[in-house]
Formats: C-alpha cells, structure tokens, sequence
C-alpha cells in the first residue's frame, strides 16, 4: 500500500483493476459456472421415483446414454443440423453485410430493419409462421404446384429440412451483425491499394476483404452454431420424430418422464460435444487468423 501526501492508503493497480472486476466475476459464478456445477452433480445421482433423485452417486447415466444408438443418432443429428444453419447463414449473411457496409444508399436503414426483423417477433409466432409456410397446404406447396412444379405436397414440416429452414431465418441477424461491424472496421484504403496494385474486384475481395472479415465470421459462426444447437422450440414444433433434437429429448427427460439425472447427463453431453466441436473449429481457424495483417 502506498500513501498520499495527506497520509491516507491508496490501493495498488492490480487491487483496483480486481475490484472493478469483481462484479463480472461474481455474475459469472451465479449465472454460468454454479448452473453447470448443478446439472454435473445432478448428473452422478442415483434415479428416483418417489424424489428428484436418489441418495448414491453413479455414472451409468452416462454409460447409458453413450451406448444407447437412438440418443447416438439424436446428437449427430442436432449437430449436422448445428452445422447446416451455421453454413446457410453465413453464406446467406456475408452478401448481406457486405452490402450493408459497403452501400451508401439511402435504403440502407431499410434493409438493416429487414435483417433486424426476425429478432422483433416473438420465437413462439416466428416458429406459427413457419408451420404455416412450410405445411402441406402453406405458402411453399402451394406456390410450387401453381407453377407446376410439383404434383404433390412436398413433406417440409416435421422433417429436418423444415427445422433448418426456420433457424436460419431466426439466427440469420447473429451473423450479419459481427459480420458488419467487422466489414466496416476494415480501411478501405487496403482494398484501394489492391485495385491501383492491378487486382480485378474479385481478386481483391478474395485476398483482401475475405481474409479481414475472418474474426467476424469466426464470431458470427460460433454464436449461430451454439443457438441453433441448443434451440428447443423451433424444433419442437417443427421438427416431429424426424427432426427431434436434443434439447427437445433432453426436456422430454426433464418434463415427460422426470428422470432428472439422465436429463442433466444428457445436457453435460451435448455441452461437451459443443465446447468440443467450438474448440475444433476455432483450432482450424487459428492459423487463417493468424495469417492476418
């Protein structure tokens, strides 16, 4: 501890900086790291039928669970499903923010509020919409066999195709959004400087632009395939037997059956096999990043 001229302490730098840390500290151990600590624990309990659990500790929640090929065919589903959205918004996101950062229309504001869009509606009446859209006799079968396309209804509700459809739409804004912020960081003098040098547009964009905008689609993917991974009420009610997912088995678990320790062994699972495949992706996307300027 130091002292002022008038006498008093004054704390050091690093003491003030954890002070002023403290808070973040404290909303992460009551938000984050405690609910996961619960559902571990909860997860090494004995079923019970007449209390939430029993009074032993066991792991054969989790031997069952890794064994069983039906919850085995649900993972992989949810993360090919994870990784379907992730791609669909990024392709259908980049074009989007790119235009957004770079157009200086005056119809600008107006698209930025279509993209925004899907966040100002409710989950519950964006998912109605979709059942609606996407039904035997919605807007999509009905355009298609107007125009002669199709002599029956195709089977987009209860079906994966009809989950992924609905949660790219819905996460479509958490990838235009990183990805705008990081397109108008970007000094434009960098892509002039590459166009003076000889480089056509295309030429340009891909050695330039596409390589700067890398952290936002870093960002923009993680954040779509985490949500889209753990979203419950799209495919609840979109996706029927075929396109069950396991947050959807997981509150059946909790709700349905109450078996509560199998439950929280099946979110540490899906938890696991999120951080896990975040981690891979962020692993192949660490030398790109670091090719950076």
């Amino acid at each position: 501890m130091t002292e002022t001229r008038t006498g008093a302490p004054v704390a050091p730098q690093h003491l003030r900086m954890l002070w002023m840390l403290a808070p973040a500290f404290v909303l992460l151990l009551l938000f984050f790291i405690l609910p996961y600590v619960s559902i571990a624990t909860m997860s090494l309990r004995e079923a019970s039928t007449r209390a939430v659990h029993g009074e032993g500790w066991t792991v054969s929640h989790y031997t069952t669970a890794l064994t069983d090929a039906y919850i085995l065919t649900v993972i992989g589903r949810t993360v090919l499903m994870g990784g379907l959205v992730t791609l669909l918004a990024l392709l259908l996101g980049y074009p989007v923010a790119y235009h957004l950062a770079m157009s200086r229309s005056r119809w600008t504001s107006l698209l930025y509020v279509c993209v925004l869009s899907p966040l100002l509606v409710g989950l519950v009446v964006r998912t109605f919409a979709w059942m609606i859209i996407l039904s035997n006799n919605g807007v999509v079968n009905q355009t298609l066999r107007s125009l002669g396309l199709i002599d029956f209804p195709l089977q987009l509700m209860n079906t994966p195709a009809g989950v992924v459809i609905a949660l790219t739409h819905v996460f479509l804004p958490f990838v235009v959004l990183p990805l705008l912020g990081n397109l108008q960081a970007i000094n434009p003098e960098v892509s002039m400087a590459a166009r003076s040098l000889g480089a056509s547009r295309l030429r340009t964009f891909l050695k330039v632009t596409l390589p700067l905008s890398l952290p936002g689609l870093q960002a923009g993917a993680i954040l779509v395939f985490v949500l889209s991974i753990s979203a419950y009420v799209t495919p609840a009610l979109l996706g029927g037997v075929r396109g069950r997912t396991m947050s959807v088995l997981i509150v059946q678990y909790l709700v349905d059956t109450f078996r509560w320790p199998a439950g929280a062994a099946l979110a540490t699972i899906m938890a696991a096999v999120a951080l896990i495949a975040v981690t891979l992706f962020l692993l192949l996307t660490a030398r790109a990043m670091r090719r950076l300027p």
